[in-house]
């Protein structure tokens, strides 16, 4: 009778919403690498993603949620670069699960692998929020992907080597598909070659760096400062003959800022989705790229 009882309970806990097999459980900062990792994982793995395209990534409360998830969890990948500074530590030490600390196979951050841009050639607070190690955005090169699926991969590989062939033929299949739309996106660079923009926050200069857009404002005063009346006039004043075309913001970013701007000139303010599920189109990294780009081309054209 006792037996019967055991399998009765192991079976309705198989069966439990959130139970998962999968061999590693993971701990996405954002939603961006959290589609990564289901990209490379498969059913292998089970992700959990902190964030939302909604939340500000740098301003998270380290909530008791987040702590539990993070306390079972054998791999943590986030951006890096200080992005998760305000959280994350905290998360990690009162997790005290000794798999993903830094250092460990269970601690991945994105910046690491890959080559960060504006790097400050001085540190002081008075500049707002800098990032010592370069701009933490990165996801928005698919360059950047390519290199950190391989980062992934082996992190995963090295976690659970009896999967390693899953992994290996995932990832493989993974870039052959994300190549593929690469070349495809790379069709229509030239319409973006040297277009002047102004953005909300820095959080699209991977975006700008691989379209090769030319950010000539920014409406935040110093990065992270909310922006205000005055430095909105100032803006409109100095932007005028520079002759920007188009205003770009996350989906959690304020739109006061942008509205106002583009209702004082001819600008076209654009909410890009930024990270995957930043609209409802965007729901993995390939759809995240597509949309992001019809969405320019659409606010060209209707310029």
């Amino acid at each position: 009778m006792r037996i019967n009882i055991f399998l009765i309970v192991i079976i309705a806990i198989s069966i439990m919403p959130g139970y998962s097999k999968a061999a590693v459980q993971i701990f996405a900062c954002e939603p961006e690498w959290a589609s990564l990792s289901h990209e490379i994982g498969g059913d292998k793995v089970a992700v959990f993603s902190a964030t939302s395209s909604r939340q500000d990534p740098h301003y998270i409360r380290a909530k008791p949620s987040l702590i539990a998830r993070m306390r079972k969890s054998d791999l943590v990948i986030g951006s890096g670069a200080s992005l998760e500074i305000g959280w994350l530590p905290i998360l990690l030490r009162k997790a005290g699960n000794s798999r993903i600390q830094p250092g460990e196979l269970g601690y991945l951050m994105a910046a690491d692998v890959v080559d960060t841009l504006d790097k400050p050639m001085t540190l002081d607070r008075s500049q707002g929020d800098v990032h010592p190690e370069g701009n933490p955005h990165i996801h928005l090169n698919p360059y950047n992907i390519t290199l950190v699926a391989k980062a992934v991969t082996d992190r995963l590989v090295q976690l659970d080597q009896k999967n390693i062939d899953h992994y290996r033929r995932r990832q493989a299949i993974f870039l052959k598909k994300w190549i593929e739309a690469i070349k495809r996106w790379e069709l229509e660079l030239g319409l973006f070659k040297d277009l002047p923009v102004v953005v909300h926050h820095t959080s699209f200069a991977y975006l700008e760096n691989w379209l090769g857009l030319r950010r000539i404002a920014t409406l935040e005063p110093k990065p992270g400062i909310p922006p205000t009346t005055g430095h909105l006039r100032s803006l409109l004043t100095a932007i005028r003959k520079k002759q920007p075309q188009l205003i770009l913001r996350t989906p959690y970013d304020s739109a006061k800022a942008s509205t106002w701007l583009s209702g004082k000139s001819s600008l076209r303010a654009v909410k890009l989705p930024y990270t995957v599920g930043g609209d409802e189109k965007s729901d993995n990294l390939f759809s995240l790229f597509d949309q992001t780009l019809l969405l320019l081309k659409g606010a060209l054209h209707d310029k």
